[in-house]
């Protein structure tokens, strides 16, 4: 038995340069993992690949990510043996924070200790790039560029640990649909990733907050103005800043405190419908994953 933690991720900086041939969009995007986490326990069984998830309504069965990770593993590997996969949820769904890749993630590598089948992260990570752009980074964690699809990752230096609040609006976004509205409405400004990655380097988070943009979040916030309100009533909040995380709808905000954001985390559950975090952003320093095997 292996337990394993699958990590939430927020988009520091997301930039589109394009529509590939193969359909996907061209992404460079800094993204950071955060200590909010699903809980995963993987227990090998005879052959059968069998799923459990706390959270009604979710799929456990081929149509989860944590399943399909399982599956290609056995399929790449001949492994024989089979895995039962318990999910404790924690990431809200469908909100922009990789909840389904870190669970897919944490199954990878659950499932290469559990086995002892020795695959390097590199080949995990192209084991998870076959099932989801997002896989490869949940794999890696910390502070990373992610470019093409968002399979190609560089390393960065960590982001200062932060406190982050987090709050999910009631309602759905499609990410196809987000990347189709893009292409009808390009914006004219786009983050300066080179900018925010020197600043990263010299530890300037001021700075690195002054930088921070997502071309994606002026197209969600249009057909949502709920993202606008919450970003609005962070800043009004203390935060150092407020943005969506990927094609959201969900809304971060950065604080220096973490009183003041424990407060604007109470304001938000009293005064909005809003699904509220309160969590901190997670270094390379090997806490990403860290996993227990009983």
């Amino acid at each position: 038995m292996v337990t394993i933690l699958g990590r939430a991720k927020i988009n520091l900086t997301l930039d589109v340069l394009g529509l590939r041939d193969d359909g996907y969009h061209e992404i460079a995007t800094v993204m950071q993992s955060l200590a909010l986490a699903d809980t995963l326990i993987l227990t090998r069984q005879e052959e059968e690949i069998t799923l459990r998830v706390d959270l009604a309504g979710l799929e456990a069965d081929e149509r989860n990510l944590a399943h399909r990770a399982a599956a290609l593993i056995q399929k790449e590997c001949g492994l024989r043996g089979g895995v039962h996969i318990d999910i404790t949820k924690r990431i809200p769904v469908a909100a922009g924070l990789a909840g389904g890749s870190a669970d897919a993630a944490a199954t990878l590598r659950g499932m290469n200790e559990l086995y002892t089948l020795g695959l390097s992260d590199d080949e995990l990570c192209a084991l998870g790039a076959q099932l989801g752009s997002d896989i490869p980074f949940s794999l890696m964690g910390g502070t990373v560029l992610a470019t093409g699809r968002g399979e190609r990752l560089h390393r960065l230096a960590d982001f200062p640990v932060t406190v982050v609040l987090l709050a999910k609006p009631p309602v759905s976004v499609s990410t196809p649909w987000a990347y189709r509205s893009y292409d009808e409405h390009v914006p004219v400004f786009h983050p300066d990733n080179a900018s925010f990655m020197d600043a990263l380097e010299h530890g300037d988070r001021d700075r690195c907050v002054q930088l921070m943009a997502n071309v994606l979040e002026p197209v969600t916030e249009a057909a949502h103005p709920v993202i606008a309100d919450y970003r609005a009533r962070m800043r009004a909040h203390g935060a150092l800043c407020a943005m969506m995380s990927g094609s959201g709808p969900t809304v971060f905000g950065l604080f220096a405190e973490e009183q003041a954001a424990a407060e604007a985390a109470e304001i938000f559950r009293k005064e909005t419908d809003a699904a509220v975090h309160l969590t901190h952003t997670i270094g390379s320093d090997g806490e990403q994953q860290k996993s227990r095997r009983n």
